[in-house]
Protein backbone atom coordinates (compact mmCIF):
# COMPACT_ATOMS: atom_id res chain seq x y z
CA UNK A 1 0.00 0.00 0.00
CA UNK A 2 1.72 3.33 -0.91
CA UNK A 3 0.50 5.83 1.46
CA UNK A 4 -0.27 9.85 0.60
CA UNK A 5 1.99 12.18 1.01
CA UNK A 6 1.00 15.55 3.64
CA UNK A 7 0.45 18.69 1.12
CA UNK A 8 3.07 21.66 1.19
CA UNK A 9 1.22 24.63 2.28
CA UNK A 10 0.84 26.73 -1.25
CA UNK A 11 -0.74 29.96 0.23
CA UNK A 12 -4.41 29.42 -0.76
CA UNK A 13 -5.86 31.31 1.66
CA UNK A 14 -3.19 33.82 2.54
CA UNK A 15 -5.34 37.05 3.51
CA UNK A 16 -8.65 35.28 4.21
CA UNK A 17 -10.68 34.31 7.17
CA UNK A 18 -12.03 31.34 7.90
CA UNK A 19 -14.59 29.95 10.61
CA UNK A 20 -14.93 25.97 11.26
CA UNK A 21 -17.41 24.44 13.32
CA UNK A 22 -16.81 20.63 15.38
CA UNK A 23 -13.09 21.66 14.69
CA UNK A 24 -11.82 19.97 18.35
CA UNK A 25 -10.77 16.05 18.51
CA UNK A 26 -8.96 14.54 15.65
CA UNK A 27 -11.18 14.44 12.80
CA UNK A 28 -11.91 16.32 9.38
CA UNK A 29 -13.30 19.67 11.51
CA UNK A 30 -9.46 19.58 13.25
CA UNK A 31 -7.82 18.75 10.00
CA UNK A 32 -8.92 21.50 8.06
CA UNK A 33 -8.77 24.13 10.19
CA UNK A 34 -5.27 22.75 10.46
CA UNK A 35 -4.87 23.10 6.69
CA UNK A 36 -6.76 26.22 6.49
CA UNK A 37 -3.77 27.63 9.29
CA UNK A 38 -1.26 26.22 6.83
CA UNK A 39 -2.49 28.17 3.60
CA UNK A 40 -2.36 31.41 5.72
CA UNK A 41 -5.86 32.27 6.60
CA UNK A 42 -7.00 33.65 10.26
CA UNK A 43 -8.69 31.37 12.13
CA UNK A 44 -11.72 30.82 14.24
CA UNK A 45 -12.92 27.37 15.55
CA UNK A 46 -15.92 26.20 17.37
CA UNK A 47 -16.86 23.40 19.25
CA UNK A 48 -19.32 22.20 22.17
CA UNK A 49 -16.46 20.53 24.39
CA UNK A 50 -14.52 23.28 25.86
CA UNK A 51 -11.11 21.18 26.99
CA UNK A 52 -11.21 19.68 23.18
CA UNK A 53 -11.19 22.98 21.61
CA UNK A 54 -8.33 24.64 23.71
CA UNK A 55 -6.20 21.63 23.56
CA UNK A 56 -7.13 21.90 19.79
CA UNK A 57 -6.50 25.76 19.33
CA UNK A 58 -3.21 25.17 20.99
CA UNK A 59 -1.69 21.88 18.48
CA UNK A 60 -2.54 24.10 15.49
CA UNK A 61 -0.57 27.09 16.66
CA UNK A 62 2.47 24.41 17.63
CA UNK A 63 2.40 22.17 14.52
CA UNK A 64 1.70 24.84 12.13
CA UNK A 65 3.91 27.61 13.81
CA UNK A 66 0.94 30.27 12.88
CA UNK A 67 -1.36 32.31 15.51
CA UNK A 68 -3.88 30.67 17.54
CA UNK A 69 -6.56 30.38 16.41
CA UNK A 70 -9.68 32.37 18.17
CA UNK A 71 -11.82 29.95 19.88
CA UNK A 72 -15.72 30.12 21.05
CA UNK A 73 -18.21 27.50 22.71
CA UNK A 74 -20.87 26.62 20.17
CA UNK A 75 -23.49 24.18 20.35
CA UNK A 76 -24.54 24.46 16.92
CA UNK A 77 -28.25 23.23 17.86
CA UNK A 78 -28.82 26.42 20.38
CA UNK A 79 -29.50 29.48 18.24
CA UNK A 80 -28.48 31.67 20.56
CA UNK A 81 -24.72 29.68 20.63
CA UNK A 82 -24.60 30.32 16.61
CA UNK A 83 -25.68 33.93 17.13
CA UNK A 84 -23.01 34.76 19.34
CA UNK A 85 -20.32 32.97 17.35
CA UNK A 86 -21.25 34.74 14.21
CA UNK A 87 -21.07 38.12 16.32
CA UNK A 88 -17.58 36.59 17.89
CA UNK A 89 -16.23 35.76 14.22
CA UNK A 90 -16.88 39.39 12.88
CA UNK A 91 -15.48 41.10 16.59
CA UNK A 92 -12.39 39.05 16.03
CA UNK A 93 -12.01 38.23 12.50
CA UNK A 94 -13.33 41.82 10.89
CA UNK A 95 -15.44 39.85 8.72
CA UNK A 96 -16.08 36.16 7.56
CA UNK A 97 -14.88 35.06 3.75
CA UNK A 98 -14.81 30.73 4.39
CA UNK A 99 -17.38 29.27 6.69
CA UNK A 100 -16.72 25.51 6.98
CA UNK A 101 -19.56 23.50 8.14
CA UNK A 102 -18.31 20.62 9.94
CA UNK A 103 -20.75 19.47 12.42
CA UNK A 104 -22.63 15.78 12.58
CA UNK A 105 -23.66 13.18 14.92
CA UNK A 106 -24.22 9.39 13.43
CA UNK A 107 -24.85 6.36 15.01
CA UNK A 108 -25.73 3.03 14.01
CA UNK A 109 -29.63 1.90 14.56
CA UNK A 110 -32.30 -0.11 12.43
CA UNK A 111 -35.38 1.70 11.52
CA UNK A 112 -37.70 -0.42 13.72
CA UNK A 113 -35.71 0.22 16.63
CA UNK A 114 -35.53 3.97 16.29
CA UNK A 115 -36.90 6.46 18.54
CA UNK A 116 -37.69 9.65 17.41
CA UNK A 117 -35.59 11.52 19.51
CA UNK A 118 -32.77 9.39 18.39
CA UNK A 119 -33.85 10.49 14.36
CA UNK A 120 -34.60 13.94 15.70
CA UNK A 121 -31.08 14.21 17.27
CA UNK A 122 -29.16 13.48 14.06
CA UNK A 123 -31.04 15.56 11.90
CA UNK A 124 -30.75 18.83 14.45
CA UNK A 125 -27.18 18.52 14.77
CA UNK A 126 -26.10 17.18 10.95
CA UNK A 127 -28.54 19.20 9.00
CA UNK A 128 -30.34 21.45 10.65
CA UNK A 129 -27.51 23.00 12.45
CA UNK A 130 -26.35 23.82 8.54
CA UNK A 131 -29.28 25.73 7.99
CA UNK A 132 -28.71 27.89 11.35
CA UNK A 133 -24.63 28.89 10.90
CA UNK A 134 -25.93 29.55 6.82
CA UNK A 135 -29.06 32.07 7.83
CA UNK A 136 -26.36 33.43 10.41
CA UNK A 137 -23.62 34.15 7.89
CA UNK A 138 -25.25 34.80 5.19
CA UNK A 139 -26.45 38.53 5.40
CA UNK A 140 -22.61 39.77 6.17
CA UNK A 141 -21.55 37.59 2.80
CA UNK A 142 -23.95 39.22 0.75
CA UNK A 143 -23.07 42.71 2.47
CA UNK A 144 -19.56 41.92 0.87
CA UNK A 145 -20.57 40.65 -1.98
CA UNK A 146 -17.96 38.11 -1.38
CA UNK A 147 -17.73 34.60 0.34
CA UNK A 148 -18.02 30.86 0.40
CA UNK A 149 -19.31 28.19 2.46
CA UNK A 150 -18.10 24.60 2.59
CA UNK A 151 -20.49 21.84 4.13
CA UNK A 152 -19.50 18.53 5.19
CA UNK A 153 -21.83 16.01 3.82
CA UNK A 154 -20.85 11.93 3.42
CA UNK A 155 -21.56 9.49 0.29
CA UNK A 156 -24.53 8.32 2.37
CA UNK A 157 -26.39 10.82 0.88
CA UNK A 158 -25.98 8.90 -2.04
CA UNK A 159 -25.68 5.44 -1.00
CA UNK A 160 -27.67 3.12 1.67
CA UNK A 161 -26.49 1.37 3.97
CA UNK A 162 -28.46 -0.54 7.42
CA UNK A 163 -28.43 1.17 10.52
CA UNK A 164 -27.84 4.50 8.74
CA UNK A 165 -31.06 5.86 7.72
CA UNK A 166 -31.62 9.06 10.33
CA UNK A 167 -27.86 9.95 9.20
CA UNK A 168 -28.05 9.27 5.69
CA UNK A 169 -31.18 11.57 5.27
CA UNK A 170 -29.42 14.43 6.81
CA UNK A 171 -26.53 14.21 4.99
CA UNK A 172 -28.90 13.82 1.84
CA UNK A 173 -30.51 16.79 3.21
CA UNK A 174 -27.24 18.70 3.32
CA UNK A 175 -26.75 18.40 -0.14
CA UNK A 176 -30.43 19.40 -1.39
CA UNK A 177 -29.54 22.45 1.35
CA UNK A 178 -26.57 23.11 -0.48
CA UNK A 179 -27.91 23.36 -3.88
CA UNK A 180 -30.59 25.41 -3.11
CA UNK A 181 -28.25 28.12 -0.74
CA UNK A 182 -25.91 27.96 -4.04
CA UNK A 183 -28.37 29.45 -6.13
CA UNK A 184 -30.37 31.74 -3.41
CA UNK A 185 -25.98 32.96 -2.72
CA UNK A 186 -25.13 33.27 -6.34
CA UNK A 187 -26.65 36.27 -7.22
CA UNK A 188 -25.00 38.08 -4.10
CA UNK A 189 -20.92 36.14 -5.51
CA UNK A 190 -21.39 33.89 -2.74
CA UNK A 191 -20.52 30.78 -3.21
CA UNK A 192 -22.23 27.19 -1.36
CA UNK A 193 -20.28 23.77 -2.00
CA UNK A 194 -20.22 20.62 0.14
CA UNK A 195 -17.72 16.97 0.09
CA UNK A 196 -18.89 14.05 0.04
CA UNK A 197 -16.40 11.51 2.40
CA UNK A 198 -16.80 7.92 2.06
CA UNK A 199 -14.50 6.68 4.79
CA UNK A 200 -11.54 9.03 6.49
CA UNK A 201 -9.91 7.19 9.48
CA UNK A 202 -9.75 9.13 13.25
CA UNK A 203 -9.55 8.35 16.53
CA UNK A 204 -13.21 8.86 17.50
CA UNK A 205 -14.34 6.64 13.95
CA UNK A 206 -12.61 4.29 15.29
CA UNK A 207 -13.59 4.15 18.89
CA UNK A 208 -17.88 4.33 17.35
CA UNK A 209 -17.26 1.50 14.60
CA UNK A 210 -16.41 -2.26 15.07
CA UNK A 211 -13.23 -3.12 13.81
CA UNK A 212 -15.18 -5.85 11.29
CA UNK A 213 -17.36 -2.63 9.54
CA UNK A 214 -13.86 -0.52 9.14
CA UNK A 215 -12.68 -3.57 7.54
CA UNK A 216 -15.33 -3.93 5.22
CA UNK A 217 -15.59 -0.31 4.46
CA UNK A 218 -11.59 0.07 3.56
CA UNK A 219 -11.87 -3.09 1.39
CA UNK A 220 -14.47 -1.39 -1.22
CA UNK A 221 -12.24 1.42 -1.71
CA UNK A 222 -9.96 1.65 -4.64
CA UNK A 223 -6.80 2.12 -2.94
CA UNK A 224 -7.68 -0.29 -0.15
CA UNK A 225 -7.49 2.23 2.48
CA UNK A 226 -9.25 4.82 4.18
CA UNK A 227 -8.48 8.44 3.66
CA UNK A 228 -6.84 10.74 6.14
CA UNK A 229 -8.59 12.91 7.47
CA UNK A 230 -6.25 15.97 5.90
CA UNK A 231 -6.97 14.52 2.18
CA UNK A 232 -10.66 15.36 2.90
CA UNK A 233 -9.61 18.45 4.49
CA UNK A 234 -7.65 19.18 1.08
CA UNK A 235 -10.84 19.22 -1.02
CA UNK A 236 -12.28 21.73 1.64
CA UNK A 237 -9.57 23.65 1.54
CA UNK A 238 -9.75 23.91 -2.55
CA UNK A 239 -13.51 24.74 -2.42
CA UNK A 240 -12.53 27.53 -0.33
CA UNK A 241 -10.03 28.86 -2.12
CA UNK A 242 -9.95 31.19 -5.24
CA UNK A 243 -9.15 28.23 -7.39
CA UNK A 244 -12.81 26.93 -7.65
CA UNK A 245 -14.26 30.40 -8.37
CA UNK A 246 -16.69 28.60 -10.41
CA UNK A 247 -17.89 25.99 -8.81
CA UNK A 248 -21.38 26.73 -6.36
CA UNK A 249 -24.34 24.26 -5.79
CA UNK A 250 -21.53 21.24 -5.76
CA UNK A 251 -21.01 18.03 -3.76
CA UNK A 252 -17.67 16.90 -4.40
CA UNK A 253 -17.37 13.12 -3.43
CA UNK A 254 -13.95 12.37 -1.67
CA UNK A 255 -13.92 8.57 -2.38
CA UNK A 256 -11.58 6.15 -4.43
CA UNK A 257 -14.58 4.20 -5.26
CA UNK A 258 -17.63 5.23 -7.64
CA UNK A 259 -20.15 7.40 -5.78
Amino acid sequence: MILPVYPTPRGLLTGKTVVVTAAAGTGIGYSVAKRAAEEGAKLLISDYHERRLGEAADRIAAETGTPRPATILCDVTVEADVQRLRDAAHDTLGHVDVLINNAGLGGEVPIVDMTDDQWSRVLDVTLTSVMRMTRAFLPGMYARKSGAMINNASVLGWRAQKGQAHYAAAKAGVMAFTRCAAVEAAEHNVRVNAVAPSIAMHAFLAKVTSDDLLAELSAREAFGRPAEVWEVANVMIFLASDLSSYMTGETVSVSSQRA
